[in-house]
């Protein structure tokens, strides 16, 4: 590795106070840190790069105790075959994997956890998805024309049960760690989960992985049993955060309030992490580089950033970038402002502190979008919401590393707000896979599954029809599809696929117009390809003058419209239908 220097955090009954010794060609071991918890023991390493694989044998109280510690040759291929990056030319797929697919039974309860229910009449219990469950519908990915997967957490979550406002709630969307060295074995465990990378990498799909640094499970050994008591974030009575991300970086607000949004606890059961240690800094730091090696990622979400210690996720990002110079990285910061969200990524703002962080999940552009489709047209609101906030790109050092998308496993399902309206949904899809940004799509979107969030999230995280033995349709497959699902499914694969193969969409520039009576005209072209996108929000139809956009149409002969293939002469004027989104690419000939 880059970096030589690796600590060691050995846990083990009084073990601090054993006696030690190690040695290995190769590695030296600079000193060691015995915290105020006896049980803890830090030691601090270099790995020269003539060090060869093999076990490093370190013996306790004379060889009484013989730790064993593997140094394993790195996988061949990293920023080629895997640890590459995503890019605004992919299309991403987001799965929540106990949702998904069961692909073995055998897996779905363990009697040894805290959890043991696997019941899919239970919304808030686990439902026994797994990652046997996603290898078994790559061609179904494919097909679809994604290009990357995005799961939520697969880490181990051996929790209890937790009492919330809906009731009894399991941890089977993974988000409460409970060991950051184990994937969950009711997903199939490490085994599971690298057949899964190496088969989606084989397919040429590539791998991001959740990972959540703000807080952990409160039954995770941390919680029972910390090296000290700083590494995590107490207060004299329970305080959650405020959640109001302006503290962070308001020059007018309170040192108070800061403190609050980023040491407060999400939720009782959560327990907030102290990134401000350094020990547990470098725990959670090495463990992401050993991550993305061991299971060969190829990017990063990282759950609740606005909340984490702004100094350490800039520490992690680097440490990552060195190890792996082409990896990404989303945070996910739920903001309203494109400021509030440039702020948390790498950006053009005069501000005392810079983040590092490769792109947003942008939720400024998704509420925009989603007022495109529904809000009538006003000075700022519909389309002109859209365009506004697209305009203020100029913040972000580059927009196109933002992830857009139309909902996620947090909100009401896009279908569902959009009223089940089958012209929004094309209108929707038609600007998630066109617009500026790299997409993600909510697993089961493009089937039209629908919900909204009350009385609680897992009304938006049902099972995928299909994915579970006795399901009586499976919806996988065409015949398994009502008419209107199978036209939703084509649409979006036909406008992915293409979009896997349009350099202009992929990779080119946006040019936006000031939308006219609501419509909407914005180009993404390069030195190959120019695509015109009209998107006509009004309930009547409108003519598009291609002559009113010369500044892109100019030496243009003709537009093919990429979803019916129709031909229209750019001299003339075309027709935009009411409630529509047209996508056409233009040619000279």
């Amino acid at each position: 590795m880059k970096d030589p220097h690796l600590q060691l955090m050995i846990h083990g009954k009084n073990i601090g106070r054993a006696s030690y010794k190690m040695e290995y060609p190769g590695v030296k071991l600079d000193s060691s840190f015995k915290p105020i918890n006896p049980n803890y023991l830090f030691l601090n390493l270099t790995i020269s790069p003539d060090a060869r694989p093999g076990i490093i044998k370190i013996n306790f109280n004379g060889g009484q105790h013989i730790l064993n510690f593997a140094l394993d040759q790195p996988a061949p291929g990293k920023g080629t075959t895997y640890a590459r990056g995503i890019q605004s030319s992919d299309f991403i797929y987001l799965i929540m994997p106990d949702r998904f697919s069961n692909g073995d039974t055998n897996n779905d309860h363990y009697a040894n956890m805290r959890d043991t229910v696997a019941d899919r009449n239970n919304p808030l219990a686990r439902h026994g998805g797994d990652l046997q469950g996603i290898i078994n519908h790559l061609d179904y990915f494919q097909q679809l024309g994604v290009t990357a997967l995005w799961l939520t957490p697969v880490i181990e979550n051996d929790m209890a049960l937790e009492k919330e406002p809906s009731g009894w709630l399991s941890g089977y969307h993974g988000y409460w760690f409970t060991d950051h060295y184990e994937i969950d074995k009711r997903f199939g465990g490490k085994e599971a989960y690298l057949k899964m990378v190496n088969a989606a990498h084989v397919r040429g799909l590539k791998i991001i992985q959740d990972a959540v640094y703000n807080h952990i499970g409160a039954s995770h050994w941390i919680m029972a049993d910390p090296p000290s008591e700083d590494w995590i974030n107490r207060w004299s009575e329970y305080q959650g955060t405020n959640h109001r991300e302006q503290a962070v970086f308001d020059i007018h607000g309170s040192a108070k309030d800061k403190e609050v949004m980023l040491a407060g606890w999400f939720v009782p059961h959560l327990p907030d992490l102290n990134l401000r240690n350094h020990f547990l800094a470098t725990y959670l730091i090495q463990q992401a580089i050993w991550m993305t090696q061991e299971f060969q990622l190829d990017g990063w979400r990282i759950d609740t950033y606005k909340y984490c210690d702004p100094v350490f996720m800039n520490n992690l990002n680097a440490a990552l970038e060195k190890e792996f110079p082409l990896i990404t990285a989303f945070g996910e910061a739920t903001v309203n402002t494109v400021a509030a969200g440039a702020y948390f990524c790498r950006n053009n703002l005069n501000v005392s502190w810079k983040s590092n962080l490769t792109g947003i999940l942008d939720f400024p552009v998704c509420y925009a979008m989603l007022e495109a489709m529904k809000k009538n047209r006003g000075w700022t609101d519909g389309v002109n919401r859209l365009y506004t906030t697209l305009a203020e790109d100029m913040l972000y050092q580059n927009p196109m590393n933002n992830c857009i998308f139309l909902d996620n496993h947090d909100m009401d399902r896009f279908y569902s707000v959009i009223g089940e309206n089958w012209l929004t949904f094309k209108m929707g899809i038609g600007l998630l896979l066109t617009e500026r940004g790299v997409p993600h799509l909510y697993y089961g979107t493009e089937i039209l599954m629908k919900n909204f969030k009350n009385p609680s999230d897992a009304m938006v995280r049902e099972d995928f029809p299909g994915g579970f033995e006795g399901d009586p349709r499976n919806k996988f497959l065409p015949a398994g599809r009502t008419d209107s699902e199978n036209l939703a499914f084509n649409y979006v694969s036909k406008l992915a696929n293409f979009r896997k193969t349009s350099s202009a969409i992929g990779n080119g520039a946006l040019m936006q117009y000031i939308p006219s009576k609501g419509v909407y005209v914005y180009f993404r072209y390069d030195q190959h390809q120019t695509i015109l996108c009209a998107l006509n929000s009004d309930t009547v139809s409108a003519n598009l003058n291609f002559q009113d956009f010369t500044e892109r149409t100019k030496g243009f002969e003709t537009a093919t419209d990429i979803i019916t293939g129709g031909s229209y002469p750019v001299s003339e004027k075309m027709i935009i239908p009411a409630r529509s989104i047209t996508i056409l690419e233009l040619k000279k000939r």
